[in-house]
């Protein structure tokens, strides 16, 4: 049913119990695994070039440690994971790398950061759902 799942991964605690319901499912199907993490940019008034320097180093670093770690997961259950980190806004740059890579299946971690109606469903999780050119599984 599925031949190649994409998860978003930023990182987050939804975002890796997210992964391993992708692995369960790239096992169950067979299906290619890749993952895309989004770096939204550097921050809009740096005073410094070497300010957004810094910046870009620390988010390359983060990027690297969560897509390693990412990796090793899935290739302890014997997968190959294919990361891509790319820059731009959250849910513009998954649903545009979905529907490029022709993902069958969109895996994404249910996370909620407003007061009151993210913690019911955030609004990425939430834009994700109804954007996304793929069918999409929002994990808890």
């Amino acid at each position: 049913m599925f031949r190649k799942i994409l998860i978003a991964n930023d990182g987050s605690t939804g975002a890796r119990l997210a992964l391993k319901v992708a692995i369960d499912l790239a096992k169950r199907y067979n299906a290619e695994l890749h993952s895309i993490s989004v770096e939204e940019g550097v921050p809009h008034y740096a005073a410094t070039i070497g300010e957004v320097d810094e910046y870009k180093k620390e988010a390359n670093g983060y990027f690297k440690k969560i897509n390693d770690e990412a990796v090793e997961m899935a290739k302890k259950e014997g997968f190959e994971l294919h990361t891509k980190v790319l820059a731009g806004h959250e849910v513009e740059a998954i649903v545009n790398y979905a529907r490029e890579g022709e993902f069958d299946l969109l895996v994404i971690g249910f996370m909620g950061h407003s007061k009151i109606f993210g913690r019911i469903w955030g609004s990425t999780s939430q834009n994700l759902t109804k954007l996304a050119p793929c069918t999409v599984v929002v994990v808890k």
